[in-house]
């Protein structure tokens, strides 16, 4: 069973017209991130609909994909992502699976209460976070109380990367790696999924062997790094460790294809090492998921 454990998915409302949606909710960074067009003109991802995801889905050979919240930077647009997810689940709970987003400036009594009502609708993580993204400091007493309440339930939390060394890109935001190892350190009964190869953290930091209590998804791995990366990170990484994730509606192969889609990358995953562990067991198990 093929699991993409890494996809992002927006309401009817924000997709009928994105940037203006942006603007009136106060997301200025999502909006740089995901709003743009790339030289040619082309948009760097789409808006599609839970049927459209489905359908990339069975193109691909995909059983189920993981819905991942957006760090939003103000807490009611988290809390409306999550409804909407819990909507996507209990409609198509055979395919789709979530995990919760929140922000800490709700005070940790709001979070905690929003956390709690995702779980009971049948969210099943915490993510995709960036505390760098959302102006909060990793040592953060509500962040910590997040992450605490997520290993309890033994929810992972996913939380976005990026490379020290990648290039320049609008709406970049910097993620020191040793944040990441202080947190793992810090929270050991909390399982963490660093996005997008987790800015190859086990290749630049010696701990990064060391920290057992650390997933990693493959994200957006062409815009970042050629094929040979599924070699090198399985040679370093126990393919225990690493999930398949598409990033989708991205368009990953923006000079390939028209259309974002998961179909190329699952080919590519395959001719350099990817086994079934990383395809989908490995979700399958750190998730809990049938």
């Amino acid at each position: 069973m093929i699991v993409d454990a890494h996809v992002h998915l927006y309401p009817p409302e924000l997709n009928a017209e994105p940037a203006r949606w942006a603007a009136e909710h106060q997301e200025p960074h999502w909006a740089e991130l995901c709003t743009r067009r790339r030289k040619n003109g082309s948009p760097v991802q789409g808006f599609p609909s839970v049927e459209a995801l489905l359908r990339a889905m069975d193109a691909a050979g995909v059983a189920r994909t993981v819905l991942q919240g957006w760090y939003w930077q103000r807490p009611e647009n988290c809390a409306a992502q999550n409804r909407f997810f819990a909507a996507c689940v209990r409609a198509h709970p055979d395919r789709l699976s979530a995990f919760a987003t929140v922000h800490p400036a709700a005070g940790v009594d709001a979070v905690l209460a929003e956390m709690q009502r995702a779980r009971d609708e049948g969210l099943i993580g915490l993510g995709e976070l960036s505390p760098h993204s959302q102006d909060y400091d990793v040592a953060d007493a509500i962040f910590a109380a997040m992450i605490e309440q997520a290993g309890e339930w033994r929810w992972p939390v996913n939380l976005h990367v990026t490379d020290p060394e990648s290039g320049d890109y609008p709406g970049k935001v910097e993620t020191p790696l040793r944040d990441f190892v202080w947190l793992a350190r810090a929270y050991t009964q909390t399982n963490f999924i660093l996005a997008h190869w987790g800015g190859l953290l086990p290749l630049r930091e010696l701990e990064g062997e060391e920290l057992l209590n650390v997933f990693y998804d493959t994200a957006a791995s062409p815009l970042l790094y050629d094929a040979t990366i599924w070699t090198r990170f399985l040679e370093a990484v126990p393919a225990g460790r690493v999930l398949f994730g598409s990033d989708f509606p991205l368009n990953v192969y923006p000079k390939l294809d028209a259309e974002p889609g998961m179909t190329r990358l699952l080919e590519e995953a395959r001719a350099h090492g990817a086994d079934a562990a990383v395809l989908g067991e490995n979700a399958r198990k750190l998730l809990n998921l049938r």
